[in-house]
């Protein structure tokens, strides 16, 4: 039989003093308080006391370890997989706000709704969609974990609802280390579940475009 569930979770807080838009960049790790929200987000799966069956992670550092306390949870060591991985953005590397303080980079704003500053929100869902239906139909039973990032997870989002993938950034509802489930019925993906386990009031770094 397929899984049961399937729980997306963002990433927790990367230590990012300088404000950059890391994208795909190497290197970001955790911050101090990120370690104790990927803690809390594998805390609270665990505490819905469902068998959780496969773990998957983005191969970025900040996925990877945000999957440590899931591990360390459930005993399950996390396949990696590029589809999971945070979209292209040609501010990658940039601090946002001084980026659009320039007039030459006005010309990536100019079709948001595709968008035309990174990968196609089309791709990004068609991807997303993708893994979570190899890996639901891979297990026999139990739950599966997907930690991934906050453009993913809340395109999937959209996508399940049948909303317009156009959206502005700053509007997602995707908290660090919040935790987004799925259940599948045929082909017909439903969310289920929406939470935010961890204390993320005092963050400093929150995410980006």
């Amino acid at each position: 039989m397929p899984a049961s569930r399937l729980h997306l979770v963002r990433h927790g807080e990367v230590h990012n003093p300088a404000r950059v838009l890391y994208g795909r960049l190497p290197d970001y790790h955790l911050s101090r308080a990120g370690r104790a929200m990927a803690a809390a987000a594998a805390d609270h799966v665990a505490e819905l006391d469902r068998p959780v069956a496969a773990l998957y992670a983005s191969p970025l550092e900040r996925t990877q370890e945000s999957a440590g306390p899931f591990t360390e949870r459930f005993g399950l060591v996390p396949e990696l997989d590029l589809r999971l991985i945070e979209p292209t953005n040609v501010f990658e590397g940039t601090q946002m706000k001084r980026s659009l303080m320039n007039p030459l980079n006005w010309w990536h704003l100019r079709q948001p709704s595709l968008p035309s500053w990174g990968e196609p929100y089309t791709s990004i869902a068609e991807r997303m969609l993708g893994i979570m239906g190899e890996a639901w139909d891979a297990v026999d039973g139990g739950d599966v974990v997907m930690v991934s990032h906050q453009a993913p997870i809340w395109i999937t989002h959209l996508r399940v609802a049948g909303l317009p993938l156009r959206h502005d950034p700053r509007t997602r509802r995707c908290a660090l280390s919040s935790v987004t489930s799925f259940e599948r019925v045929g082909d017909v993906w439903r969310e289920v579940a929406y939470a935010e386990p961890a204390a993320t009031g005092g963050a400093v770094d929150v995410g980006a475009v």
